[in-house]
């Protein structure tokens, strides 16, 4: 009888067994997969009923196809078919090792990562740019293939990308380049890391930090680099999974933040004892330049600063509304947040004059009430009419308004949707939140 043959093969790129993950990660890292026990095996058998072992019982089970996908690195590592196919509690995030830019040496004739990581100096705005030339590209998402740029279409390369290392970089070095910060300091470019050692696949993720969503801070814009391509959305902190375990970096070659005159942005908050009626210190004449910055010159007729005026006041108020704030959010008094906002570069700026009324970004939320089965008023129309205006309107097939619909209701929940919400969060009813996202002038 012939003797079967058995060879090495690629493994597949949209396998998701544990065996062509494994080979995958060896070849990204330059390594030979038979280090690791993950081969496919080509069986040619020249003549029929020749069977591995002899039993025409094990040639019926060794030829038969299984059910559903094949997972051709499975025998390599010794599983089962079903231990193969166990559910994850998280997903894999499968990505390549440490390496040169594609074509390129990372360090020396070596080829060697040099010992000491290479920081090139780079700006905030340079990264969330670089972050967006492979957003607007769709660059689809892979842990061999290389981007135009020799970086690697992962979540580590992508990031490798927007700091522009030297070198493609995985979520194990990464942050090596970074300084380690809290949730409350981040801004944009800075990373949200996590790296599970024990096993790297499993859940270790990575992604750009975009911005507060609101003022709440429970969600941010992420830039990330998944399946099947680049995206930016509204993220829960610090992910969907393994929430707790994210950790926030920033880039170490930082240099030329962009922020409003002022403090700069890592200038602390100097308390809201500097501010208010009878304060004259230099703390009120930075918070006037920065509001006046963002769009507040028009409440001031000489200054700002360094005395406390009405006109800082209505100015403060001004900005806190432009960001949905209400109540004792938007008394006027800048607040830690607020002087965050403003010294980062950060937030919505102050609308021109003429732009408030019902339906701005300074308007109040009108009240959960006026949208409910039942009811009609002004409000339901100017809901309808915005949700059409920002693409959110096809569930409409008359009107919208004002009368309170099954369709309004729909077209609400898509547009919560959109956002990333789920749950009694997109339930189609509009709130204050919603209501501010809506409304609030495209960024």
């Amino acid at each position: 009888m012939t003797v079967p043959v058995f060879e090495e093969y690629e493994p597949a790129p949209d396998c998701d067994c544990p065996g062509c993950a494994l080979q995958r990660r060896a070849l990204a890292a330059g390594e030979h997969p038979a280090a690791h026990g993950c081969r496919r095996a080509l069986v040619l058998v020249t003549a029929a009923g020749v069977v591995l072992g002899g039993g025409g019982a094990g040639a019926a089970h060794a030829s038969a196809p299984a059910a559903g996908r094949s997972h051709p690195g499975i025998s390599g590592l010794g599983l089962g078919l079903d231990a193969a196919m166990a559910p994850a509690d998280d997903p894999d995030s499968e990505q390549g090792g440490r390496g040169p830019l594609h074509g390129r040496p990372l360090a020396g004739p070596s080829g060697k990562p040099a010992a000491t990581p290479e920081l090139r100096k780079t700006t905030r705005a340079e990264i969330i740019n670089r972050a967006k030339k492979w957003l607007a590209a769709k660059v689809p998402y892979s842990m061999e293939a290389y981007w135009s740029d020799g970086y690697r279409q992962d979540c580590s390369g992508y990031v490798s990308m927007a700091w522009n290392l030297v070198g493609n970089e995985w979520t194990g070095s990464l942050h090596q380049f970074g300084t380690r910060i809290t949730r409350e300091e981040l801004q944009p470019g800075d990373m949200l890391l996590f790296h599970n050692p024990a096993n790297p696949t499993k859940g270790s993720h990575v992604t750009l930090f975009g911005g507060w969503t609101d003022y709440t801070h429970t969600s941010y814009v992420a830039y990330e680099q998944t399946k099947p391509s680049t995206r930016k959305q509204a993220t829960p902190m610090g992910y969907w999974t393994n929430s707790d375990k994210y950790i926030p970096y920033r880039y170490k070659g930082l240099s030329g933040v962009t922020t409003t005159p002022g403090p700069s942005a890592t200038a602390a908050f100097p308390g809201a004892a500097s501010f208010g009626p009878g304060k004259n210190n230099k703390h009120v004449t930075d918070l006037g330049r920065m509001l006046v910055a963002r769009g507040g010159g028009r409440f001031y007729t000489e200054g700002p600063g360094p005395r406390w005026g009405e006109a800082d006041r209505r100015a403060t108020q001004a900005f806190q509304l432009a960001q949905g704030w209400r109540g004792a959010e938007a008394d006027g008094l800048p607040g830690a947040h607020t002087w965050r906002l403003l010294a980062g570069g950060q937030g919505r700026s102050i609308p021109a004059a003429g732009t408030a009324g019902p339906g701005s970004v300074t308007a109040p939320f009108p009240g959960r009430g006026h949208f409910r089965p039942g009811q009609s008023n002004a409000y339901v129309t100017q809901l309808g009419k915005q949700l059409v205006k920002r693409g959110f309107g096809k569930h409409y097939t008359t009107g919208p308004g004002p009368r309170w619909t099954e369709a309004d209701r729909r077209n609400v929940e898509a547009f919560q949707r959109s956002l990333g919400w789920r749950g009694a969060e997109a339930d189609g009813y509009p709130g204050p939140h919603t209501w501010s996202k809506l409304f609030a002038a495209a960024r």
